[in-house]
């Protein structure tokens, strides 16, 4: 396996946290795919929202897990772009019946790809 697809397959296992952490409400998950330093931000119904990761891990660990409401699983990765030890991951997710778009930069420190920072846009239901 080629070096770029050694990496791609690592950055889908941290995304794969990602969705596991999300869809569970299982901070713990979450926390090993980000960075300790990450930030997270947002347009959520047309507000700018700023956290930081330990204000984005609370908000989910208090949150009712979509997986014990029987939503049903529905995160997808879109696209992946990576250049050396940087790179992008677009997913699309529905989260307590909500659809977002989330834009993950990740950076591979130490050996392993996490993520850096999350953009997101939640798609207001019309």
């Amino acid at each position: 396996m080629s070096d770029h697809a050694a990496d791609l397959e690592q950055m889908a296992s941290t995304i794969e946290d990602y969705f596991q952490g999300m869809y569970h409400s299982d901070a713990e998950r979450l926390r090993k795919a980000f960075h300790p330093q990450a930030q997270v931000m947002g347009h959520f119904s047309d507000s700018l929202v700023v956290n930081t990761l330990e204000q984005f891990l609370k908000f989910v660990a208090k949150t009712p897990a979509p997986s014990a409401g029987g939503e049903a699983y529905d995160m997808r990765i879109v696209s992946m772009d990576r250049t050396g030890q940087a790179g992008v991951v677009k997913v699309a997710d529905l989260y307590l019946g909500l659809r977002f778009t989330d834009y993950l930069s990740m950076l591979k420190i130490d050996g392993r790809w996490v993520i850096v920072h999350k953009t997101y846009f939640h798609e207001p239901i019309r």
